[in-house]
């Protein structure tokens, strides 16, 4: 299967910071926020359970409520539960620590069994206030979650999870699943399988400017031999890369700072944005099949569109690649 031909557009919308994600957002901020992206032609969106413990996907249903459901594509993802109750306790959430803490207070239930599998997707439905998803992504089966037991996590989304949705593609539930994670390793290691065969992969964090070459390793070349698309989540490095103070979804480092500095600094230089630089890059791989960045005021959604158009000169990639900033194999836009 081409999964680009789910897909309406290279860009799409990811909404986990409609999740309450680092602050508390207004609900007719991100009601505006979503509605900038429809009327800007953005119909590829994307959300999760985990995103404020529903609230992301609550938020979404509600803006896109009155939307003709064939005209835009929607992605959710499946591994955990949100229940009624209320959870009292600080959640674990691997590296992304209290991310959402400003989301809902629901207590989350790690599972990728079918029957869970089978659970999500339809709490998500009701969340979400449609009748179906086309793209279902199994959520953070990874080492910044499950650490040493993550490959524990992973047999039991392979038995379960991968093997539920599997079927749900072949009734024509949905048009696609895959495996949304931060890590590569997860997405080599299914490759590997003989079955269950995902459609693509949600790889977030780990195409951008500043984490690529791991990535650029095995998993672009083997995803593209594969024929498994890959949508670049989190283009921005948690926005670090978009002029905010946050890298791998803490403050980021001083010499990540710098980093970002000296890509700012040859971005002056070609009179571009780094936002450009950004997202231009991750499209620019063949694996790579679309690209979603966040946004939580309506104005970022303009500013993505026009990053996504604006010229950039082959100088400034050269400028790059020669000054070690990016990996001297990975693909760079045509000027």
């Amino acid at each position: 299967m081409d999964f680009t031909r789910i897909l309406p557009d290279r860009i799409g919308f990811g909404t986990a910071p409609l999740g309450n994600m680092f602050r508390a957002i207004p609900e007719d901020e991100a009601a505006a926020t979503v509605l900038a992206a429809w009327d800007q032609g953005i119909r590829y969106y994307d959300t999760a359970p985990l995103y404020g413990a529903g609230l992301a996907e609550i938020r979404l249903g509600d803006a896109l409520a009155d939307k003709p459901r064939d005209e835009y594509v929607l992605s959710t993802k499946v591994g955990r539960i949100i229940l009624d109750e209320v959870d009292p306790a600080a959640r674990e959430l691997g590296e992304k620590g209290n991310l959402f803490e400003h989301g809902r207070p629901h207590t989350i239930v790690n599972d990728y069994t079918a029957d869970a599998t089978l659970r999500s997707v339809e709490e998500s439905l009701k969340r979400l206030r449609t009748d179906r998803v086309d793209i279902v992504w199994v959520h953070d089966i990874a080492q910044d979650f499950y650490g040493d037991a993550w490959l524990e996590k992973f047999e039991e989304a392979r038995t379960g999870a991968f093997r539920a949705l599997s079927r749900l593609r072949e009734e024509g539930v949905i048009k696609a699943w895959g495996i949304g994670v931060n890590r590569v390793e997860p997405l080599e290691t299914t490759l590997d399988l003989d079955e269950p065969r995902p459609d693509a992969f949600l790889l977030a964090g780990r195409y951008t400017l500043l984490d690529h070459e791991r990535a650029l390793q095995r998993l672009m070349p083997a995803a593209a031999a594969a024929g498994v698309g890959i949508v670049v989540g989190g283009p921005y490095s948690s926005g670090v890369l978009a002029g905010g103070r946050h890298f791998e979804y803490a403050e980021a480092s001083p010499e990540i700072l710098a980093r970002v500095g000296r890509i700012r600094d040859l971005a002056d230089q070609h009179g571009i944005g780094v936002k450009a630089a950004a997202l231009q890059f991750a499209l620019a791989n063949p694996a790579t099949a679309a690209v979603i960045p966040g946004a939580t005021k309506p104005g970022r959604i303009a500013e993505d569109l026009a990053a996504l158009r604006e010229p950039v000169p082959a100088a400034f990639w050269q400028d790059l690649r020669a000054q070690g900033l990016v990996a001297r194999e990975a693909p760079l836009p045509a000027a």
